[in-house]
C-alpha cells in the first residue's frame, strides 16, 4: 500500500479512489483528504542529525557568497577554495561598499535579494535560533556580514541608498571568479529624485529584523540597525515610486519589482513594529494596510512579492499578542496556508508527482523553502494560541492543525534533501548524490590557490562549458531545483535547474534548525 502510495498519490484518479476509500462521505475534511493526499507518506526519510548536517551546510553556503576581505577562519578551513573579492567596490563614487554578498552565480551585489536575503536569515533565526545550537553564532555570523553592508548602503549618502554593485549585462558577458573581476564596478542609488520605495523598504525590514537578532547578544549594534531601519523606511515612505522605474535598465530583467512597492511598505512597518514595539507603526499598518495590499491574497513569498510574508508575520500580533486589530491577517494566513494543503476548499497549489511544490521553471526551490519557513513559522504560532488552528474556506467547518502544517513543510524539506524520484539532494554536498555542474563562476573555474594566475573575462567560458564537475564544492548551496515532472538537468548551462541563490537558502536554514531539534516538534 505505501509502495502504491508513494508511486500514485498525487494523480489526482488515485487521490479520489483515496480518499473515497479512507474518508468515505466525509470527503470534505480536510484533515482526512490532506492526510491521504500527502501525511500517509513516512513521517521522515532523515534523522535529526542529517537535519543539523544539513543545517551547518545551509549556513556554510552563505560564506561561499561572501563579497570583500575575508575573515581568517574562512580562508583556513570553511571553503578555502574562496579569496577576497571586490575590494575597491565603491571607491570609484568615493563611498565604501566593500561587503555584502553576491545573490547567485554571478558577480554582482544586488540590493533587493540581499536585503530580502538577511530578512529572511533573521527571521530563521529569531523563530528557531534556539534550535540552532552551535550553528547559531554561524548564523549570527550570516546575517551580520548582510547587514554591515546594508547600513554602509543606507548611511553613506544622505536621502540615498545604494542598492547595486556591478553591471549585471557586463558581468554577464563574462565567466569569471569574484577575485579576478575586471569589469567595470558601476555603483547604483536610488535618491529623493530616483526613488526606490520598494528596495528601500526591504532594505528597512532586513535592519529592523537584524535588530531583533542582536538585541540580547550586541545591544548597541541592535539600536545603530533599528535607528537606521527607522531612516530608510521614512526615505521610502516620503519618496515614493519603483526602482524599476528609476534603473530600470540595470535592474531589470533580472530584479524587476514586479509587484510595485506597496507590498515591501507593509512588510517593513510590520517589521519595524516588531522590533520597536513603537505604535505608530501600528497606527501605520492601520491606516494604510488597505491601501498596501491587506485585503489581498497572494500565494507565494520571494524577494519580489512579500504579501504572504506579511500577513503570517502580522497574524502572530494576533495570535501570541492579542493584538485585535491584525485579526484580519490570521485569515489572510488561513488562506495562503490551505491554498497549499492537498482537499482544502482553498487549494490551489500545484504538486509534481513526486510530492514537489511547484510554482514555475526558473528557480522554483525558492518558492519551496519560502513556503515551507512560512508554514513552520505559522505552526509556530498557532500552536502557541489556544485551540490555534488554520480555518480553510468561508463556512469555517475545515480547518488544519498545526502539526498538519509540520508534515506537509517536512515533505518539501525532505524532497530537497534527496527524498524525491531521482534520489538526488538538491543541496550541493549534502548526501550520497547531488548535482555536479552548479551554475556559479568560482565553484566551476579553477579556485586562486589551485590556478593564482588571472584567468579573465572570455577565457572562463572554457569551464562553463565544460562537461567536468565544478572542481569546487559550493557546500550547502541549494539549487533552482527539478521541474514540473520532477526531472533534473545536471547541466551547468541550464541556470533554471542548476544555479542557487542566497535567498534560496535563508529560509531554508530556519527550516532545517526546527527538525534539526527534536524538542521543537510539533507532531
Amino acid at each position: 500500500m505505501r509502495l502504491l502510495l508513494n508511486t500514485y498519490i498525487h494523480s489526482s484518479f488515485y487521490y479520489l479512489y483515496i480518499t473515497n476509500m479512507f474518508c468515505g462521505a466525509n470527503i470534505n475534511n480536510i484533515l482526512c483528504s490532506t492526510l491521504c493526499m500527502l501525511f500517509i507518506l513516512p513521517s521522515s526519510a532523515f534523522t535529526s542529525q542529517d537535519y543539523t548536517n544539513a543545517l551547518e551546510k545551509s549556513i556554510i553556503f552563505f560564506e561561499g557568497q561572501r563579497s570583500g576581505r575575508l575573515p581568517h577562519n574562512q580562508s583556513q578551513s570553511r571553503l578555502p577554495w574562496r579569496g577576497d573579492s571586490g575590494l575597491s567596490d565603491g571607491s570609484g563614487y568615493h563611498v565604501d561598499l566593500v561587503g555584502g554578498y553576491y545573490d547567485a552565480g554571478d558577480n554582482v551585489k544586488f540590493g533587493l535579494p540581499m536585503a530580502f536575503t538577511t530578512t529572511l536569515l533573521s527571521w530563521s533565526v529569531i523563530e528557531f535560533g534556539n534550535s540552532m545550537k552551535n550553528q547559531l553564532n554561524n548564523a549570527k555570523d550570516a546575517v551580520r556580514w548582510g547587514t554591515d553592508y546594508l547600513l554602509k548602503a543606507a548611511t553613506a549618502t544622505p536621502d540615498a541608498l545604494y542598492i547595486q554593485v556591478g553591471d549585471p549585462n557586463n558581468d554577464h558577458r563574462c565567466w569569471e571568479r569574484a577575485e579576478d573581476m575586471d569589469t567595470t564596478r558601476n555603483v547604483y542609488k536610488v535618491s529623493s529624485e530616483n526613488p526606490g520605495s520598494d528596495v528601500a523598504a526591504e532594505t528597512a525590514a532586513a535592519l529592523a529584523a537584524a535588530s531583533i537578532v542582536f538585541k540580547d547578544s550586541d545591544p548597541s549594534y541592535s539600536t545603530k540597525l533599528l535607528q537606521t531601519a527607522i531612516q530608510v523606511f521614512d526615505f521610502a515612505n516620503r519618496y515614493k515610486g519603483s526602482y524599476s522605474d528609476s534603473l530600470g535598465s540595470v535592474v531589470c530583467p533580472f530584479y524587476c519589482s514586479y509587484s510595485g512597492y506597496h507590498d515591501e511598505l507593509l512588510w517593513a512597518a510590520s517589521w519595524l513594529h516588531r522590533a520597536s514595539e513603537n505604535e505608530s507603526y501600528l497606527t501605520y499598518i492601520q491606516s494604510n494596510g488597505h491601501t498596501l495590499g491587506a485585503d489581498e491574497d497572494d500565494f507565494s513569498f520571494s524577494w519580489d512579492d512579500k504579501r504572504a510574508g506579511t500577513k503570517i508575520l502580522l497574524a502572530k500580533g494576533f495570535l501570541e499578542d492579542n493584538i485585535e486589530d491584525f485579526q484580519l491577517y490570521k485569515a489572510h494566513s488561513d488562506n495562503y496556508i490551505c491554498s497549499l494543503a492537498p482537499g482544502s476548499p482553498n487549494f490551489q497549489a500545484q504538486y509534481t508527482p513526486g510530492g514537489l511544490l511547484y510554482k514555475g521553471s526558473e528557480s522554483n526551490l525558492q518558492y519551496v523553502t519560502t513556503s515551507s519557513f512560512l508554514l513552520l513559522a505559522y505552526a509556530k504560532y498557532l500552536s502557541s494560541s489556544q485551540g490555534g488552528e488554520a480555518t480553510c474556506g468561508g463556512g469555517g467547518t475545515s480547518t488544519i492543525t498545526s502539526d498538519k502544517l509540520v508534515s506537509l513543510a517536512r515533505k518539501q524539506v525532505d524532497y530537497i534533501l534527496g527524498n524525491n524520484p531521482a534520489k538526488m539532494s538538491y543541496m550541493v554536498g549534502f548526501g550520497q548524490r547531488y548535482p555536479q555542474h552548479v551554475h556559479h563562476r568560482g565553484s566551476s573555474l579553477p579556485s586562486v590557490h589551485a590556478h593564482p594566475a588571472h584567468i579573465s573575462c572570455g577565457d572562463g567560458f572554457q569551464y562553463l562549458n565544460s562537461r567536468s564537475p565544478n572542481p569546487n564544492i559550493l557546500v550547502g548551496a541549494v539549487l533552482g531545483g527539478p521541474d514540473n515532472r520532477d526531472n533534473f538537468a545536471d547541466d551547468r548551462n541550464n541556470y533554471q535547474q542548476s544555479e542557487p541563490a542566497t535567498y534560496i537558502n535563508a529560509p531554508f536554514v530556519g527550516a532545517l534548525a526546527f527538525f534539526s531539534d527534536q524538542s521543537t516538534q510539533l507532531v
